[in-house]
């Protein structure tokens, strides 16, 4: 294949067709264009962007480079939620289980963290036994018996997706809204979906800033998604304050099981809520939101997610005595230490971007890919805007691995806590809905 013209193409601002991207995907793939043309096509789409139909061929080819999730013929519909991100964030955990017992298959295919961006599977592997990385039909049998299988992308799905982002990560190309949006949908629409909602995150710890920014990509996923054939859509959700009051692998999984106990976080169960809620309107099991969400209330409430959730854990190998024991245990971190507040007064602020980098430092996130975690540190006992506090009480606590990291940290995190003698103006958590 002479790759030259297609690159030239793209150069100069034209247009290529389907069957042009198609061969490009398909032949990089398999090894029969050079990195350094590839990195060149990339620099290019970053600075002159692809319409609408090359994103829809860029994203199908990425999804047909390897294989896809096939599945029987079964009433309930297949669905997901994927989010851009963020500190604390840990919706997926109670949300799969929850939509199972909603009458959903969810093959929720997720990732891992780098910097201060908590990752679904490394949560997850905080649980003994759990096993993340499945195959293809180990995917399917379990979303057929079970409902829903939290795991890890299989070394056969969306491999173009792989090559192409381990060259974006080199190249300086991983803000391009066109990559972005393929690179994501091209993983999901491989689980064969019929509804996706997206949790698009803006603010000091998410990867878009600003509310705007956010919503470009989430306007651009959106149109895509549909443009795919996945009913999608949007919701646009704050990330300047960490979601419930704990982050870090293992103790945003026991904030996960408070959540489906029905006793964690208000914002934790309010986020949950409304993807499950956004999903039975999407595929017509409720006609509005409002009664999406008195749905998904109600079932949260039965305790059923709850046990859903052990069945999931059964079904990936997890060890659930080991579990249970673990869950009861105040910390199983070595160390643990509280930061005070100074003053009385109420917290305005909590910044999730110094929380975040503070539980990164500690071993609970990634510099490269190829850091090894430590899934018992963390934060926890977050103390959130709006709330008064006095002068030396807790604003959160530290789990650390040893006795100076723990030190560093606290003094650290003094700085994510603002104290205002008034209290601050509240800001809605979700911003926006896009469909």
């Amino acid at each position: 294949m002479n790759f030259l013209p297609l690159l030239e193409s793209k150069r100069d601002g034209r247009a290529l067709s389907a069957a042009q991207i198609q061969h490009l995907v398909t032949a990089f793939t398999a090894g029969q264009v050079p990195d350094y043309q590839m990195a060149a096509f990339l620099m290019a789409v970053f600075f002159r962007g692809m319409t609408a139909d090359e994103r829809c061929a860029l994203t199908l080819a990425m999804r047909d480079s390897g294989e896809t999730l096939r599945f029987p013929a079964d009433p309930r519909l297949l669905a997901d939620k994927h989010s851009t991100g963020g500190v604390g964030d840990k919706v997926s955990l109670p949300l799969a289980p929850l939509l199972a017992c909603l009458g959903f298959r969810v093959p929720m295919i997720s990732g891992r963290g780098l910097g201060i961006t908590g990752g679904t599977l490394d949560k997850l592997e905080s649980i003994p036994g759990f096993i993340t990385a499945l195959p293809s039909e180990r995917i399917v049998e379990i979303v057929q018996r079970v409902g829903c299988v939290i795991g890890g992308q299989t070394d056969r799905m969306a491999p173009a997706d792989k090559s192409l982002y381990a060259l974006r990560d080199v190249t300086g190309t991983v803000p391009s809204i066109p990559l972005i949006t393929a690179s994501i949908l091209s993983k999901k629409l491989a689980e064969n979906l019929d509804a996706l909602v997206l949790d698009v995150k803006f603010g000091a710890a998410a990867f878009m800033q600003t509310q705007a920014e956010a919503r470009e990509l989430a306007q651009a996923m959106v149109a895509l998604g549909n443009q795919c054939g996945v009913n999608t859509r949007a919701l646009l959700t704050d990330m300047n304050t960490p979601l419930g009051r704990a982050a870090g692998n293992w103790l945003e999984v026991k904030e996960s099981v408070a959540c489906l106990d029905n006793c964690g976080p208000e914002d934790l169960r309010e986020l949950v809520i409304e993807f499950a809620a956004h999903l039975l309107v999407q595929t017509g099991k409720t006609r509005t939101v409002e009664a999406g969400r008195a749905r998904a209330a109600d079932c949260l409430a039965s305790g059923v997610p709850r046990q859903k959730w052990n069945e999931m854990l059964t079904a990936q190998g997890a060890d659930l005595d080991a579990f249970t024991r673990k869950l009861v245990l105040d910390h199983t971190a070595a160390m643990v230490a509280e930061v005070k507040s100074a003053q009385a007064g109420w917290v305005s602020r909590c910044n999730a971007r110094i929380i975040g980098k503070v539980i990164r430092d500690l071993g609970g996130g990634r510099l490269t890919k190829q850091s090894v975690i430590s899934p018992e540190v963390g934060v926890d006992q977050i103390a959130k805007p709006g709330e008064r506090v006095r002068a030396g009480a807790v604003l959160c606590r530290v789990h650390a691995g040893d006795e100076a990291r723990a030190g560093a940290a606290v003094e650290l995190l003094q700085a994510a806590f603002v104290m205002a003698d008034e209290p601050p103006r509240g800001t809605p958590l979700i911003l926006e809905c896009l469909q």
